[in-house]
C-alpha cells in the first residue's frame, strides 16, 4: 500500500494542508496523520472513501446472502428462474391491459 510513504505528523498537516489535498487528489494515496507518534487519522479522497463504503456495503450483502443460504432460506436456480418468468409474464399482461385501456 502506498500509505507508508505518506505518514505525516499533525503539525505537517497544519502547515501543508493544500499540498496534502493536492497529493491525495493527484495520486489517490491516503495520508496517515500521527499525533504524539501514533497514527491518529487517515486522510483520503472522496472517491476512494465512497468506493470503500460501497465495497463494505456489498460485502455485508454477500455475508447476509451466505448466511441465508446456509440456513436454507435461498432459492434454487430453477425456483428463481420460475419466479422471474412468472413476474415477467405478469408485467407483460399488465402492460397489455394498460395499452388496451389507453386505446
Amino acid at each position: 500500500m502506498q500509505a507508508r510513504e505518506n505518514i505525516r505528523s499533525i503539525s505537517y498537516l497544519k502547515s501543508h494542508p493544500a499540498q496534502i489535498s493536492d497529493d491525495v487528489a493527484a495520486n489517490g494515496a491516503p495520508y496517515i496523520i500521527t499525533q504524539n507518534g501514533e497514527a491518529a487519522m487517515v486522510i483520503e479522497g472522496v472517491q476512494q472513501y465512497q468506493d470503500k463504503e460501497d465495497l463494505i456495503a456489498l460485502l455485508k450483502l454477500l455475508a447476509l446472502g451466505e448466511k441465508d443460504r446456509q440456513a436454507g432460506l435461498g432459492l434454487s436456480v430453477q425456483e428463481s428462474r420460475a419466479q422471474l418468468a412468472q413476474r415477467r409474464d405478469q408485467a407483460q399482461a399488465q402492460a397489455k391491459t394498460q395499452s388496451k385501456t389507453q386505446a
